[in-house]
């Protein structure tokens, strides 16, 4: 059996493709309908047959299956098409690993959607903003500053917005995403305009979200939340590709960015729960099979999987959003810092992309072009140039894709590749990925430790609870730099430039 397998028999199923490229067999696990594949370099790889080692030796007990296994299960879901992907900064998840996607062929009556393969934080997320300050003009307000924005953004667990919204006013901003933003004068014309999905999936209903969903949302549009959720004032430290940077707005080293990370809150956290419940039925009465319980599925056009879908993208909406609403509060505290127009001061916003949805899309496999549903877990959309569905200003370098680094680490904006589009359904990382589990960070690390790390890099820190940034301290995480330079080696995606935050608001 395979549980029974020692490490050295688990290693025979993973072969080696390239220098960052490794192949998981098809007899790994049961029912593998296609193969894995997951891109580590050496120093990334460590970490991953760590954890595939660790888990043969304790035989399975406790916690998560390890990422590799997980990427297996994935491949065995039916109608999974060309392969189960793992990006650089794969971890444990629940049922997905964070940092696998997967495609399913909607035109196969038994292709399932699976509410484990997109999380908990629908339409976790990452918007940049850029703004035509400089280092220079930042540096002797700085604090100031980050005192403005923490005042101005809601933070930390059970954190209320300021943007007014009674029950009305949820539903049509579960449905008409950014549009609702826009009309109510929380948004500019153009941020849709560079936005993923132009900030609205059309499919969004509503009513395929609960009451219980909607009680959990009301109270927290505008708000970051906590975990990993943050809100930072970077500088740009490095510039890799000077024609993509310059279209997006940056012109050289030191010019000063604001980066929002989060996503839908309990809304969507609730939507998701609620679905596992819904599609664990819809298995028992259409007999799927699954390796692991938490790869819980419904069939994509069944009632389930319909509905699934429908309340994705209202939580994906409502996402949309919470990140627009946060981009108004910043522009009003930059506002009242520089006491000038966020217009004048080109606060605009660069790109907003998706790291947990699920979207019908249209890709090549085997010379013919089919319509899929992509499930991207912890990674990230990355279109190749002159993709249709990315803005018309960046179709000659590809989609600007985002990836937020560790508290107090650097980020990096990176745009998508043909070869990406070819081998991972236009996917790549979406962040650092996790080393350590939360709970051994605690144990490991003392709050005013990285704090004082903090402080002695010149990062400017507002945090709502201390002691959650033990969690979330760079020791936790995977070098976010690895992660892009084995992305940037394979040429699933492009480096850009690259960023350094100066002050981190966290919940």
């Amino acid at each position: 059996m395979a549980g029974k397998r020692t490490y050295k028999d688990e290693c025979n199923f993973i072969e080696r493709e390239g220098n960052c490229t490794f192949k998981i067999k098809k007899d790994f696990v049961p029912n593998m309908q296609v193969e894995g594949r997951f891109y580590v370099n050496d120093r990334l790889k460590k970490l991953m047959f760590d954890e595939l080692s660790h888990h043969s030796r304790s035989q399975g007990v406790g916690g998560f299956l390890p990422a590799v296994k997980q990427i297996a299960n994935v491949a065995s879901l039916p109608g999974i098409v060309h392969r189960s992907i793992g990006l650089p900064d794969v971890h444990s998840g629940y049922g997905f690993a964070i940092g696998n996607m997967a495609a399913f062929d909607m035109e196969n009556p038994d292709a399932v959607v699976s509410p484990g393969g997109v999380g908990f934080d629908i339409n976790c997320g990452v918007r940049l903003l850029r703004t035509n300050l400089w280092l220079d003009d930042v540096a002797p307000v700085k604090e100031e500053l980050a005192q403005l924005l923490f005042n101005h953004i809601p933070v930390g667990v059970g954190s209320r917005g300021v943007i007014p919204m009674g029950a009305r006013d949820l539903e049509e901003a579960l449905e008409l995403g950014m549009d609702w933003t826009l009309r109510e004068g929380f948004s500019w014309a153009e941020d849709k305009e560079h936005c993923e999905e132009y900030g609205r999936m059309l499919q969004a209903d509503p009513s395929c979200v609960s009451a219980r969903s909607k009680k959990r949302g009301l109270p927290q549009l505008g708000t970051l939340g906590a975990g990993n959720h943050y809100a930072e004032i970077q500088i740009v430290e490095e510039i890799f590709d000077k024609k993509a940077a310059y279209i997006m707005g940056i012109e050289e080293e030191n010019q000063i960015c604001v980066m929002i990370h989060s996503g839908s809150r309990g809304l969507g956290h609730q939507v998701a729960t609620d679905a596992l419940t819904d599609v664990e039925k819809a298995m028992k009465r259409d007999k799927i099979l699954v390796n692991d319980r938490q790869l819980a599925c419904a069939k994509i056009f069944s009632k389930e999987g319909q509905n699934y879908l429908k309340g994705m993208a209202a939580a994906a909406n409502y996402a949309w959003v919470n990140r627009s609403s946060m981009t108004f509060l910043a522009r009003q505290a930059f506002s009242k810092m520089f006491t000038a127009d966020p217009d004048d001061l080109d606060m605009h916003v660069i790109y907003d992309v998706s790291h947990n949805i699920a979207k019908e899309e249209l890709h090549v496999i085997n010379g013919q072009e089919r319509r899929l549903l992509v499930h991207r877990k912890g990674s990230t959309r990355a279109f190749p140039p002159f993709h249709p569905l990315i803005p018309v200003d960046y179709q000659n370098f590809g989609q600007p894709v985002i990836i937020g680094g560790t508290m107090g680490t650097c980020s990096y904006v990176l745009t998508g590749t043909n070869k990406g589009m070819d081998e991972t359904f236009a996917t790549t990382c979406h962040g650092a990925g996790r080393a350590l589990s939360r709970a051994k960070s605690r144990r490991n690390l003392q709050y005013t430790d990285v704090l004082e790390q903090l402080e002695s890099q010149g990062i400017s820190i507002r945090v709502a609870s201390p002691k959650l940034v033990m969690e979330e301290a760079a020791e936790s995480y995977k070098d976010v730099t690895e992660v892009v330079n084995t992305c940037h080696a394979v040429g699933i995606s492009k480096k850009a430039f690259k960023l350094r935050p100066i002050a981190v608001i966290k919940g």
